[in-house]
């Protein structure tokens, strides 16, 4: 079994593929500013090329018992409530799975490591 790909449902699937499938879905939810934390390499590139770091370093995923447990790690915008965003996260990315791969989601980790403030 190849570290770069997960296994289940018996399909092997990519775990860039499902990177990619969490950070659309995270982009898409409001107070989300992006998706990687607060490595100043991430927020350099993010500056100088107006695109993220690859998905890949800021979404982690594994299978368990079966099912697709995924952690994200994230930067939201300054005056969202954490739990309501977290959960806002959580449904997002669970719907996106389950249509984009047809797979059950055991878990959504989200974790906010940086915030961004507006600028004035």
């Amino acid at each position: 079994m190849s570290e770069s790909e997960l296994y289940v449902a018996g399909i092997g699937i990519s775990r860039g593929v499902v990177s990619t499938i969490v950070t659309t879905a995270c982009e898409k939810v409001e107070g989300v500013a992006r998706v990687g934390g607060n490595d100043i390499a991430s927020s350099l590139v993010s500056v100088f090329t107006s695109r993220s770091v690859a998905p890949e370093a800021a979404v982690e995923s594994e299978v368990v018992d079966g099912s697709l447990r995924v952690t994200v790690h994230l930067a939201v915008f300054y005056g969202y409530p954490f739990t309501k965003l977290a959960a806002a996260v959580r449904d997002a990315v669970a719907e996106a799975i389950s249509e984009q791969i047809g797979v059950e989601v055991g878990a959504v980790d989200v974790c906010i490591d940086s915030l961004v403030f507006p600028k004035e």
